[in-house]
C-alpha cells in the first residue's frame, strides 16, 4: 500500500450510504406521491407502487442514519432485484439500452446495497 488510508474507511462508507440514501428516497417518494402515473410506467398497481415506495424510503433512512442498517440494505437489495428481473425477463431489456432503460443503473444501486449489508454500514451507525 502506498499510503495509509484505514482512516476513511467509515467515513466512506457513511457517504456512500448517503449517496446510496439519497437515490432511494427520491425514488420511493416518487412512487408514493404519484403512485398512479409511476405504478403506470413500471406495470403495477398504484397500492404496490405506494408499498414499493414506502419500502425505499424506510431501506434509505435506515442506511442513511445507521439504524438497522442491514435491514435496510437487505430491503433496497430485494428492491433492485425486483426491478432487474422486471427488466430482464418482463420488459426484455439489456445491461444498457439506447433509452437508458437497461438494468445497468439497477445493478450498481443493488451491489452498493450489498456492500452496505456486508460491512454492517461500517464503525458509524447508531445501531
Amino acid at each position: 500500500m502506498i499510503v495509509q488510508t484505514d482512516f476513511l474507511i467509515d467515513y466512506s462508507l457513511l457517504f456512500f450510504r448517503i449517496l446510496i440514501a439519497v437515490i432511494f428516497f427520491s425514488s420511493g417518494s416518487g412512487h408514493v406521491r404519484h403512485p398512479k402515473e409511476r405504478g403506470k410506467s413500471i406495470g403495477m398497481s398504484p397500492a404496490l407502487t405506494t408499498i414499493l415506495g414506502i419500502a425505499e424510503i424506510l431501506g434509505a433512512i435506515s442506511i442513511a442514519v445507521g439504524i438497522f442498517t442491514q435491514i435496510g440494505a437487505l430491503i433496497l437489495i430485494l428492491t433492485m432485484l425486483g426491478a432487474i428481473y422486471k427488466k430482464v425477463f418482463e420488459w426484455d431489456k439489456g445491461f444498457y439500452e439506447k433509452e437508458g432503460y437497461g438494468w445497468h443503473y439497477d445493478l450498481l444501486l443493488l451491489l452498493g446495497a450489498l456492500v452496505v449489508l456486508a460491512t454492517a454500514g461500517g464503525r458509524l451507525v447508531l445501531f
